[in-house]
Protein backbone atom coordinates (compact mmCIF):
# COMPACT_ATOMS: atom_id res chain seq x y z
CA UNK A 1 0.00 0.00 0.00
CA UNK A 2 2.64 2.64 1.00
CA UNK A 3 4.62 1.69 -2.67
CA UNK A 4 1.64 2.41 -4.33
CA UNK A 5 0.30 5.44 -2.61
CA UNK A 6 3.88 6.65 -2.95
CA UNK A 7 3.81 6.07 -6.77
CA UNK A 8 0.62 7.71 -6.49
CA UNK A 9 2.17 10.90 -5.03
CA UNK A 10 5.17 11.06 -7.46
CA UNK A 11 2.69 10.95 -10.41
CA UNK A 12 0.94 13.83 -9.23
CA UNK A 13 3.82 15.78 -8.44
CA UNK A 14 5.12 15.30 -11.69
CA UNK A 15 1.83 16.17 -13.41
CA UNK A 16 2.18 19.49 -10.89
CA UNK A 17 5.66 20.52 -12.20
CA UNK A 18 4.57 19.49 -15.77
CA UNK A 19 1.30 22.09 -15.40
CA UNK A 20 3.96 24.34 -14.65
CA UNK A 21 3.96 27.98 -17.10
CA UNK A 22 0.24 26.50 -18.22
CA UNK A 23 2.70 24.52 -21.34
CA UNK A 24 3.00 20.80 -21.06
CA UNK A 25 5.54 19.09 -22.95
CA UNK A 26 4.91 15.69 -25.02
CA UNK A 27 6.43 12.68 -25.69
CA UNK A 28 8.44 15.03 -28.53
CA UNK A 29 9.55 17.40 -25.97
CA UNK A 30 7.56 20.19 -27.67
CA UNK A 31 5.21 22.25 -25.88
CA UNK A 32 1.97 21.47 -26.10
CA UNK A 33 -0.24 24.06 -27.29
CA UNK A 34 -2.79 25.19 -24.46
CA UNK A 35 -6.48 26.37 -26.57
CA UNK A 36 -9.56 24.69 -25.43
CA UNK A 37 -12.53 25.32 -27.45
CA UNK A 38 -15.82 24.64 -25.74
CA UNK A 39 -19.28 24.16 -27.18
CA UNK A 40 -22.61 24.42 -25.23
CA UNK A 41 -25.84 25.35 -26.36
CA UNK A 42 -25.89 28.29 -23.70
CA UNK A 43 -25.48 31.43 -25.52
CA UNK A 44 -25.47 34.51 -23.03
CA UNK A 45 -28.56 36.86 -23.25
CA UNK A 46 -26.11 39.86 -22.79
CA UNK A 47 -22.73 40.65 -21.97
CA UNK A 48 -23.43 43.14 -19.09
CA UNK A 49 -23.16 41.79 -15.92
CA UNK A 50 -25.72 44.57 -14.69
CA UNK A 51 -28.31 42.93 -16.89
CA UNK A 52 -27.70 39.27 -15.99
CA UNK A 53 -29.25 36.67 -13.78
CA UNK A 54 -29.32 33.73 -15.89
CA UNK A 55 -26.74 31.12 -18.07
CA UNK A 56 -24.63 34.49 -19.19
CA UNK A 57 -22.64 34.48 -16.27
CA UNK A 58 -20.96 31.58 -17.64
CA UNK A 59 -18.83 33.86 -19.86
CA UNK A 60 -18.47 36.52 -17.59
CA UNK A 61 -16.82 34.34 -14.18
CA UNK A 62 -14.02 34.17 -17.23
CA UNK A 63 -13.59 37.79 -18.59
CA UNK A 64 -14.46 40.07 -15.26
CA UNK A 65 -14.10 39.83 -11.57
CA UNK A 66 -15.81 39.67 -8.59
CA UNK A 67 -14.76 41.30 -5.14
CA UNK A 68 -15.18 37.86 -3.70
CA UNK A 69 -15.55 34.62 -5.77
CA UNK A 70 -15.59 30.34 -5.41
CA UNK A 71 -12.21 28.98 -6.15
CA UNK A 72 -12.57 25.25 -6.68
CA UNK A 73 -13.74 23.28 -3.74
CA UNK A 74 -14.86 26.27 -1.46
CA UNK A 75 -18.01 26.82 -0.19
CA UNK A 76 -17.61 30.11 1.13
CA UNK A 77 -16.76 33.26 -0.86
CA UNK A 78 -13.22 34.16 -0.63
CA UNK A 79 -11.46 37.05 -2.06
CA UNK A 80 -10.56 37.80 -5.68
CA UNK A 81 -10.73 41.64 -6.66
CA UNK A 82 -10.52 42.12 -2.62
CA UNK A 83 -7.53 41.39 -0.68
CA UNK A 84 -9.89 40.77 2.42
CA UNK A 85 -13.70 40.84 3.27
CA UNK A 86 -15.83 40.80 6.32
CA UNK A 87 -18.75 41.89 8.05
CA UNK A 88 -17.18 44.85 10.84
CA UNK A 89 -20.49 44.36 12.67
CA UNK A 90 -22.40 41.96 14.72
CA UNK A 91 -25.58 42.12 13.61
CA UNK A 92 -24.20 41.60 9.88
CA UNK A 93 -25.28 45.25 8.52
CA UNK A 94 -21.99 46.44 7.56
CA UNK A 95 -19.33 44.59 5.07
CA UNK A 96 -15.67 45.83 4.86
CA UNK A 97 -13.48 45.39 1.55
CA UNK A 98 -9.89 46.33 0.69
CA UNK A 99 -8.64 45.78 -2.82
CA UNK A 100 -5.48 44.30 -4.23
CA UNK A 101 -2.92 46.81 -5.07
CA UNK A 102 -2.58 47.83 -8.39
CA UNK A 103 -5.66 46.01 -10.08
CA UNK A 104 -6.14 47.67 -13.37
CA UNK A 105 -9.35 47.00 -16.17
CA UNK A 106 -8.04 45.89 -20.09
CA UNK A 107 -8.54 49.31 -21.21
CA UNK A 108 -5.43 50.73 -18.63
CA UNK A 109 -7.87 52.38 -16.14
CA UNK A 110 -7.73 51.82 -12.50
CA UNK A 111 -9.83 49.45 -10.57
CA UNK A 112 -10.73 51.13 -7.38
CA UNK A 113 -12.97 51.63 -4.78
CA UNK A 114 -14.68 54.05 -6.45
CA UNK A 115 -15.25 51.79 -9.59
CA UNK A 116 -16.35 48.71 -7.29
CA UNK A 117 -19.38 51.73 -5.99
CA UNK A 118 -20.05 52.10 -9.36
CA UNK A 119 -20.40 49.01 -10.98
CA UNK A 120 -22.89 47.98 -7.87
CA UNK A 121 -25.10 51.55 -7.88
CA UNK A 122 -25.77 51.07 -11.53
CA UNK A 123 -27.30 48.07 -11.45
CA UNK A 124 -29.83 49.61 -9.23
CA UNK A 125 -29.77 52.79 -11.37
CA UNK A 126 -30.19 50.41 -14.42
CA UNK A 127 -33.05 48.23 -12.31
CA UNK A 128 -33.41 45.54 -15.45
CA UNK A 129 -36.99 43.71 -15.13
CA UNK A 130 -35.68 40.35 -13.53
CA UNK A 131 -32.08 41.27 -13.83
CA UNK A 132 -30.03 40.88 -10.82
CA UNK A 133 -31.26 44.26 -9.09
CA UNK A 134 -33.25 41.63 -7.48
CA UNK A 135 -30.76 40.15 -5.33
CA UNK A 136 -29.36 43.50 -3.51
CA UNK A 137 -33.09 43.97 -1.60
CA UNK A 138 -31.12 44.65 1.31
CA UNK A 139 -28.56 47.07 -0.02
CA UNK A 140 -28.88 50.51 1.36
CA UNK A 141 -25.71 52.31 -0.12
CA UNK A 142 -21.91 52.21 -0.89
CA UNK A 143 -19.30 53.91 0.62
CA UNK A 144 -15.78 54.79 0.03
CA UNK A 145 -13.18 55.09 2.25
CA UNK A 146 -10.27 56.08 0.07
CA UNK A 147 -8.84 54.27 -3.16
CA UNK A 148 -9.09 50.95 -1.86
CA UNK A 149 -11.95 50.43 0.91
CA UNK A 150 -15.47 49.87 -0.25
CA UNK A 151 -18.15 49.50 2.62
CA UNK A 152 -21.64 47.81 1.78
CA UNK A 153 -24.27 48.98 4.44
CA UNK A 154 -26.93 47.16 4.79
CA UNK A 155 -30.52 47.91 5.46
CA UNK A 156 -31.30 45.04 7.46
CA UNK A 157 -29.13 41.93 8.37
CA UNK A 158 -27.90 39.59 5.69
CA UNK A 159 -25.67 36.86 6.63
CA UNK A 160 -25.84 36.08 2.66
CA UNK A 161 -24.84 39.22 1.42
CA UNK A 162 -20.88 37.62 0.84
CA UNK A 163 -22.69 35.13 -1.04
CA UNK A 164 -24.54 37.48 -3.42
CA UNK A 165 -21.36 39.78 -3.97
CA UNK A 166 -19.77 36.56 -5.19
CA UNK A 167 -22.00 36.22 -8.54
CA UNK A 168 -21.07 37.30 -11.67
CA UNK A 169 -23.84 39.82 -11.66
CA UNK A 170 -21.62 41.44 -9.36
CA UNK A 171 -18.70 41.75 -11.38
CA UNK A 172 -16.92 45.07 -11.58
CA UNK A 173 -16.61 46.71 -14.61
CA UNK A 174 -14.56 50.19 -16.27
CA UNK A 175 -17.21 53.22 -15.44
CA UNK A 176 -15.21 55.18 -18.35
CA UNK A 177 -16.48 51.88 -20.60
CA UNK A 178 -20.17 51.40 -18.82
CA UNK A 179 -23.20 54.16 -18.90
CA UNK A 180 -24.94 54.29 -15.21
CA UNK A 181 -28.44 54.55 -16.25
CA UNK A 182 -28.20 52.41 -20.14
CA UNK A 183 -27.05 48.82 -20.28
CA UNK A 184 -23.96 47.90 -22.58
CA UNK A 185 -24.67 46.29 -25.80
CA UNK A 186 -22.30 46.70 -28.62
CA UNK A 187 -20.96 43.07 -28.02
CA UNK A 188 -17.69 43.92 -26.28
CA UNK A 189 -15.86 43.54 -22.64
CA UNK A 190 -14.12 45.70 -20.47
CA UNK A 191 -13.27 43.82 -17.34
CA UNK A 192 -10.03 42.51 -14.63
CA UNK A 193 -10.88 38.87 -15.03
CA UNK A 194 -7.97 35.63 -15.63
CA UNK A 195 -9.12 36.31 -19.78
CA UNK A 196 -9.59 38.63 -22.03
CA UNK A 197 -12.87 38.64 -24.59
CA UNK A 198 -10.83 39.24 -27.82
CA UNK A 199 -13.88 38.80 -30.20
CA UNK A 200 -17.33 37.69 -29.78
CA UNK A 201 -19.79 36.67 -32.41
CA UNK A 202 -23.46 36.48 -30.97
CA UNK A 203 -24.91 32.66 -31.97
CA UNK A 204 -21.26 31.65 -33.30
CA UNK A 205 -18.37 31.84 -30.74
CA UNK A 206 -16.46 34.01 -28.27
CA UNK A 207 -12.68 34.16 -28.22
CA UNK A 208 -10.68 34.62 -25.01
CA UNK A 209 -7.18 34.97 -24.66
CA UNK A 210 -5.16 35.54 -21.45
CA UNK A 211 -5.10 38.78 -19.57
CA UNK A 212 -1.85 39.75 -18.92
CA UNK A 213 -2.49 41.88 -16.40
CA UNK A 214 -5.00 39.83 -14.35
CA UNK A 215 -4.48 39.97 -10.29
CA UNK A 216 -7.02 37.24 -8.78
CA UNK A 217 -7.23 34.22 -7.16
CA UNK A 218 -7.71 32.02 -10.36
CA UNK A 219 -4.16 29.63 -11.41
CA UNK A 220 -4.86 29.54 -15.39
CA UNK A 221 -4.09 26.42 -16.95
CA UNK A 222 -4.38 27.26 -20.39
CA UNK A 223 -3.38 30.09 -22.67
CA UNK A 224 -6.84 30.26 -24.54
CA UNK A 225 -10.39 29.21 -24.97
CA UNK A 226 -12.90 29.42 -27.38
CA UNK A 227 -16.66 28.78 -26.52
CA UNK A 228 -18.59 27.98 -29.70
CA UNK A 229 -22.51 28.49 -29.25
CA UNK A 230 -24.67 25.53 -30.61
CA UNK A 231 -28.41 25.80 -31.25
CA UNK A 232 -29.09 21.95 -30.64
CA UNK A 233 -27.28 19.10 -28.89
CA UNK A 234 -26.82 16.78 -31.62
CA UNK A 235 -24.80 19.48 -33.46
CA UNK A 236 -22.80 19.98 -30.76
CA UNK A 237 -22.19 16.39 -29.79
CA UNK A 238 -21.13 15.32 -33.12
CA UNK A 239 -18.67 18.30 -32.86
CA UNK A 240 -17.08 16.67 -30.27
CA UNK A 241 -17.11 13.69 -31.91
CA UNK A 242 -15.36 15.14 -34.61
CA UNK A 243 -12.83 16.84 -32.61
CA UNK A 244 -13.92 19.95 -33.87
CA UNK A 245 -13.87 20.96 -30.04
CA UNK A 246 -12.74 19.35 -26.87
CA UNK A 247 -15.08 19.97 -23.96
CA UNK A 248 -19.46 20.08 -23.58
CA UNK A 249 -20.81 21.66 -20.90
CA UNK A 250 -24.78 22.28 -21.29
CA UNK A 251 -26.49 20.86 -24.49
CA UNK A 252 -26.40 17.37 -23.60
CA UNK A 253 -29.17 15.28 -23.56
CA UNK A 254 -30.07 12.13 -21.52
CA UNK A 255 -29.14 10.21 -24.70
CA UNK A 256 -25.86 11.47 -24.91
CA UNK A 257 -24.86 10.63 -21.72
CA UNK A 258 -25.71 7.70 -21.77
CA UNK A 259 -23.44 7.19 -25.12
CA UNK A 260 -21.08 8.71 -23.92
CA UNK A 261 -21.19 6.62 -20.92
CA UNK A 262 -21.01 3.71 -23.02
CA UNK A 263 -18.63 4.57 -25.48
CA UNK A 264 -21.37 4.24 -28.30
CA UNK A 265 -19.54 5.77 -31.40
CA UNK A 266 -16.63 7.16 -29.87
CA UNK A 267 -13.90 4.51 -30.07
CA UNK A 268 -13.20 4.86 -26.51
CA UNK A 269 -11.55 8.55 -27.04
CA UNK A 270 -14.18 10.64 -24.99
CA UNK A 271 -14.89 10.96 -21.27
CA UNK A 272 -17.45 12.09 -19.21
CA UNK A 273 -17.16 13.66 -15.92
CA UNK A 274 -20.33 14.12 -13.60
CA UNK A 275 -21.16 16.26 -10.86
CA UNK A 276 -23.64 16.34 -8.21
CA UNK A 277 -25.75 18.92 -9.14
CA UNK A 278 -28.06 21.82 -7.67
CA UNK A 279 -29.95 22.83 -10.75
CA UNK A 280 -33.70 22.35 -11.28
CA UNK A 281 -36.29 22.65 -13.50
CA UNK A 282 -39.80 23.74 -12.76
CA UNK A 283 -43.10 25.62 -13.91
CA UNK A 284 -44.09 29.13 -13.41
CA UNK A 285 -47.70 30.29 -13.19
CA UNK A 286 -48.71 33.43 -14.48
CA UNK A 287 -51.65 34.70 -11.87
CA UNK A 288 -52.87 37.03 -14.30
CA UNK A 289 -54.06 34.39 -16.77
CA UNK A 290 -57.90 33.23 -16.11
CA UNK A 291 -57.00 29.83 -16.33
CA UNK A 292 -53.52 30.00 -14.75
CA UNK A 293 -54.28 32.17 -12.15
CA UNK A 294 -56.86 29.69 -10.39
CA UNK A 295 -55.55 28.25 -7.32
CA UNK A 296 -57.35 25.06 -8.30
CA UNK A 297 -56.37 24.68 -11.93
CA UNK A 298 -52.55 24.60 -10.34
CA UNK A 299 -53.34 22.02 -7.70
CA UNK A 300 -54.81 19.76 -10.45
CA UNK A 301 -51.90 20.00 -12.03
CA UNK A 302 -49.27 19.55 -9.24
CA UNK A 303 -51.69 16.50 -8.56
CA UNK A 304 -51.30 15.24 -12.18
CA UNK A 305 -47.85 15.37 -13.17
CA UNK A 306 -46.00 12.42 -12.69
CA UNK A 307 -42.28 13.13 -11.90
CA UNK A 308 -41.23 9.43 -11.91
CA UNK A 309 -42.27 9.09 -15.45
CA UNK A 310 -41.11 12.20 -16.77
CA UNK A 311 -37.47 11.86 -15.01
CA UNK A 312 -37.55 7.92 -16.46
CA UNK A 313 -39.05 8.65 -19.97
CA UNK A 314 -36.95 12.09 -21.05
CA UNK A 315 -33.98 11.95 -18.40
CA UNK A 316 -32.94 8.42 -18.14
CA UNK A 317 -31.46 8.25 -15.03
CA UNK A 318 -29.51 11.66 -15.62
CA UNK A 319 -32.19 13.37 -13.65
CA UNK A 320 -34.52 12.99 -10.19
CA UNK A 321 -37.66 14.08 -9.21
CA UNK A 322 -37.98 17.45 -7.10
CA UNK A 323 -41.06 17.93 -4.47
CA UNK A 324 -39.56 21.18 -3.46
CA UNK A 325 -37.96 24.59 -4.95
CA UNK A 326 -35.05 23.32 -2.33
CA UNK A 327 -33.38 20.59 -3.94
CA UNK A 328 -31.33 17.66 -2.15
CA UNK A 329 -28.09 18.57 -0.63
CA UNK A 330 -29.25 22.01 0.42
CA UNK A 331 -29.83 22.86 3.95
CA UNK A 332 -34.03 22.80 4.61
CA UNK A 333 -34.73 20.08 1.62
CA UNK A 334 -38.00 18.92 2.01
CA UNK A 335 -40.27 16.91 -0.06
CA UNK A 336 -43.33 18.99 0.56
CA UNK A 337 -45.60 18.65 -3.03
CA UNK A 338 -44.84 14.68 -2.57
CA UNK A 339 -46.40 15.43 1.23
CA UNK A 340 -49.36 17.52 -0.05
CA UNK A 341 -50.14 15.59 -2.91
CA UNK A 342 -48.85 11.62 -3.22
CA UNK A 343 -48.97 9.80 -6.20
CA UNK A 344 -50.25 11.08 -9.17
CA UNK A 345 -54.38 11.17 -9.54
CA UNK A 346 -56.58 12.12 -11.89
CA UNK A 347 -59.73 11.17 -9.56
CA UNK A 348 -58.46 13.87 -6.74
CA UNK A 349 -57.32 16.31 -9.84
CA UNK A 350 -60.84 16.19 -10.97
CA UNK A 351 -62.47 16.56 -7.92
CA UNK A 352 -60.09 19.78 -6.70
CA UNK A 353 -61.29 21.09 -10.09
CA UNK A 354 -65.20 20.19 -9.33
CA UNK A 355 -65.18 22.06 -6.26
CA UNK A 356 -64.05 25.36 -7.95
CA UNK A 357 -66.88 24.66 -10.74
CA UNK A 358 -64.72 23.82 -13.11
CA UNK A 359 -66.25 20.72 -15.45
CA UNK A 360 -64.86 21.02 -18.48
CA UNK A 361 -61.12 20.48 -19.89
CA UNK A 362 -58.86 23.39 -19.24
CA UNK A 363 -57.35 24.91 -22.16
CA UNK A 364 -53.75 26.10 -21.27
CA UNK A 365 -50.69 26.50 -23.28
CA UNK A 366 -47.29 25.95 -21.99
CA UNK A 367 -44.49 28.04 -22.70
CA UNK A 368 -40.54 26.21 -23.18
CA UNK A 369 -37.04 27.87 -23.98
CA UNK A 370 -35.56 25.69 -27.23
CA UNK A 371 -31.63 26.19 -27.17
CA UNK A 372 -31.28 27.18 -23.19
CA UNK A 373 -31.35 24.01 -21.14
CA UNK A 374 -30.75 21.15 -24.38
CA UNK A 375 -33.04 19.34 -26.94
CA UNK A 376 -34.50 17.09 -24.03
CA UNK A 377 -36.68 20.19 -23.08
CA UNK A 378 -39.08 19.57 -26.07
CA UNK A 379 -39.62 16.06 -25.31
CA UNK A 380 -40.23 16.84 -21.66
CA UNK A 381 -43.01 19.58 -22.75
CA UNK A 382 -44.51 16.62 -24.85
CA UNK A 383 -44.71 14.58 -21.90
CA UNK A 384 -45.86 16.95 -20.06
CA UNK A 385 -48.45 17.47 -22.03
CA UNK A 386 -49.45 13.53 -22.66
CA UNK A 387 -49.92 12.95 -18.94
CA UNK A 388 -52.11 16.40 -18.58
CA UNK A 389 -54.04 15.62 -21.16
CA UNK A 390 -54.75 11.29 -20.62
CA UNK A 391 -56.55 12.90 -17.50
CA UNK A 392 -59.06 14.56 -19.54
CA UNK A 393 -59.09 17.48 -17.59
CA UNK A 394 -56.80 19.64 -19.86
CA UNK A 395 -56.13 20.46 -23.41
CA UNK A 396 -52.73 21.41 -24.16
CA UNK A 397 -50.86 23.51 -26.64
CA UNK A 398 -47.29 23.77 -26.54
CA UNK A 399 -45.28 26.77 -27.53
CA UNK A 400 -41.66 27.56 -27.59
CA UNK A 401 -38.68 30.13 -29.01
CA UNK A 402 -34.96 30.89 -28.70
CA UNK A 403 -33.81 31.68 -25.20
CA UNK A 404 -33.76 35.64 -25.79
CA UNK A 405 -37.12 36.17 -27.46
CA UNK A 406 -38.54 33.50 -24.75
CA UNK A 407 -37.35 35.81 -21.79
CA UNK A 408 -38.82 39.11 -23.09
CA UNK A 409 -41.88 36.60 -23.13
CA UNK A 410 -41.90 36.17 -19.70
CA UNK A 411 -40.23 39.57 -18.75
CA UNK A 412 -43.40 40.43 -19.94
CA UNK A 413 -46.27 38.41 -18.70
CA UNK A 414 -47.03 36.84 -21.72
CA UNK A 415 -47.12 33.13 -21.35
CA UNK A 416 -49.86 31.49 -18.72
CA UNK A 417 -47.43 28.89 -18.09
CA UNK A 418 -44.14 28.64 -18.73
CA UNK A 419 -40.72 26.17 -17.50
CA UNK A 420 -37.44 27.51 -16.07
CA UNK A 421 -34.59 25.88 -14.90
CA UNK A 422 -32.38 27.23 -12.06
CA UNK A 423 -29.04 27.24 -11.88
CA UNK A 424 -28.21 28.46 -7.93
CA UNK A 425 -26.07 31.93 -7.68
CA UNK A 426 -25.21 30.21 -4.32
CA UNK A 427 -25.22 26.82 -2.01
CA UNK A 428 -27.78 28.19 0.19
CA UNK A 429 -32.25 27.28 0.90
CA UNK A 430 -32.19 31.37 0.74
CA UNK A 431 -30.89 31.05 -3.25
CA UNK A 432 -33.99 28.53 -3.88
CA UNK A 433 -36.57 30.96 -2.61
CA UNK A 434 -35.66 34.40 -2.36
CA UNK A 435 -35.25 34.73 -6.14
CA UNK A 436 -38.73 33.53 -7.07
CA UNK A 437 -41.00 35.88 -4.55
CA UNK A 438 -41.17 39.53 -4.51
CA UNK A 439 -42.05 42.26 -7.25
CA UNK A 440 -38.71 41.59 -8.26
CA UNK A 441 -39.20 37.84 -9.30
CA UNK A 442 -36.88 36.19 -11.53
CA UNK A 443 -39.93 34.55 -12.90
CA UNK A 444 -41.00 38.35 -13.91
CA UNK A 445 -44.29 37.75 -12.58
CA UNK A 446 -43.95 39.71 -9.37
CA UNK A 447 -44.90 37.35 -6.05
CA UNK A 448 -46.20 39.15 -3.35
CA UNK A 449 -45.95 36.91 -0.76
CA UNK A 450 -45.39 39.01 2.85
CA UNK A 451 -45.00 36.29 5.12
CA UNK A 452 -41.49 34.59 2.90
CA UNK A 453 -40.10 38.06 2.27
CA UNK A 454 -40.94 39.72 5.15
CA UNK A 455 -40.96 37.67 8.26
CA UNK A 456 -38.95 34.19 7.08
CA UNK A 457 -36.26 35.67 5.12
CA UNK A 458 -35.15 38.24 7.49
CA UNK A 459 -34.97 35.98 10.10
CA UNK A 460 -32.93 33.82 8.26
CA UNK A 461 -30.27 36.56 7.13
CA UNK A 462 -29.49 37.21 10.93
CA UNK A 463 -28.35 33.74 11.17
CA UNK A 464 -24.35 32.98 10.14
CA UNK A 465 -24.63 29.52 11.30
CA UNK A 466 -26.97 28.30 7.81
CA UNK A 467 -27.92 25.22 9.29
CA UNK A 468 -29.90 26.79 12.32
CA UNK A 469 -32.49 28.28 9.86
CA UNK A 470 -34.25 24.55 8.23
CA UNK A 471 -37.41 25.28 10.21
CA UNK A 472 -38.09 29.22 8.37
CA UNK A 473 -37.57 28.04 5.14
CA UNK A 474 -39.57 24.48 5.64
CA UNK A 475 -42.42 26.95 6.49
CA UNK A 476 -41.73 28.92 2.82
CA UNK A 477 -41.58 25.65 0.91
CA UNK A 478 -45.00 24.88 2.64
CA UNK A 479 -46.76 28.64 1.90
CA UNK A 480 -45.27 27.47 -1.81
CA UNK A 481 -47.10 23.95 -1.68
CA UNK A 482 -50.22 26.32 -1.35
CA UNK A 483 -50.21 28.45 -3.93
CA UNK A 484 -48.64 26.49 -6.20
CA UNK A 485 -46.90 29.70 -8.40
CA UNK A 486 -44.10 27.93 -8.92
CA UNK A 487 -44.04 23.59 -9.30
CA UNK A 488 -40.90 22.06 -8.75
CA UNK A 489 -40.33 18.58 -11.14
CA UNK A 490 -37.07 17.60 -11.57
CA UNK A 491 -33.18 18.11 -10.12
CA UNK A 492 -30.52 17.64 -12.51
CA UNK A 493 -26.86 16.13 -12.45
CA UNK A 494 -24.20 17.73 -14.22
CA UNK A 495 -21.96 16.39 -17.01
CA UNK A 496 -18.53 18.02 -18.68
CA UNK A 497 -18.05 15.55 -21.61
CA UNK A 498 -14.13 16.38 -23.40
CA UNK A 499 -11.82 14.31 -25.49
CA UNK A 500 -9.42 12.13 -23.34
CA UNK A 501 -6.64 14.66 -23.90
CA UNK A 502 -8.33 17.00 -22.02
CA UNK A 503 -7.78 17.34 -18.08
CA UNK A 504 -9.45 19.54 -15.45
CA UNK A 505 -13.14 18.49 -15.95
CA UNK A 506 -13.41 17.61 -12.42
CA UNK A 507 -12.60 21.03 -11.36
CA UNK A 508 -14.23 23.39 -13.63
CA UNK A 509 -17.25 23.98 -11.94
CA UNK A 510 -18.06 26.20 -8.87
CA UNK A 511 -20.32 26.23 -6.06
CA UNK A 512 -22.62 28.28 -8.48
CA UNK A 513 -22.16 25.44 -11.41
CA UNK A 514 -20.66 28.40 -13.08
CA UNK A 515 -17.52 26.89 -15.36
CA UNK A 516 -14.05 28.08 -14.63
CA UNK A 517 -12.49 27.77 -18.17
CA UNK A 518 -9.26 28.13 -16.65
CA UNK A 519 -8.90 24.70 -15.60
CA UNK A 520 -8.93 23.11 -18.38
CA UNK A 521 -5.91 22.01 -19.95
CA UNK A 522 -4.49 19.63 -22.89
CA UNK A 523 -2.91 16.85 -21.22
CA UNK A 524 0.94 15.68 -23.12
CA UNK A 525 1.02 12.12 -25.12
CA UNK A 526 3.38 9.96 -23.64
Amino acid sequence: MFYRASLQAAAVLVSLSLLAGCGLLSDSGSKVEQKIVVGTTSEPSTLDPAAAWDNSWELMRNVFQTLVSFPTGSNRPEPDAAESCRFTDSSSTAYRCKLRKGLKFSNGDDLDAEAVKYSIDRISAIKVKGGPVGMLGSLDRVETKGDDVVVFHLTKSDATFPFILATPAMSLVAPSEYSKYKIRDDGKVIGSGPYLLDSYKPGNRAELVRNPDYKGFADRKNDAVTIRYFKDSAHVVASLKKKEIDVIYRGLTADDVVDLESGKGAKNELKIVETVGADIRFLVFNPEDPAAGNVAVRRAIAQLVDRDALVAKVYRGTAEPLYSMVPKGIAGHTTSFFDAYGDPDPAKAKRILERAGITKPVALTLWYTTDRYGSSTAAEFTELKRQLEDSGLFRITLRSKPWKEFQEGFTEGEYPVFGRGWFPDFPDPDNFIAPFVGKDSITGTPYLESEITDRLLPQTRKESDRGAVSKQFERAQQILVEDVRLLPLWQGKLYVASGDDIGGGERVLDPQVVMQMWEFYRKASW
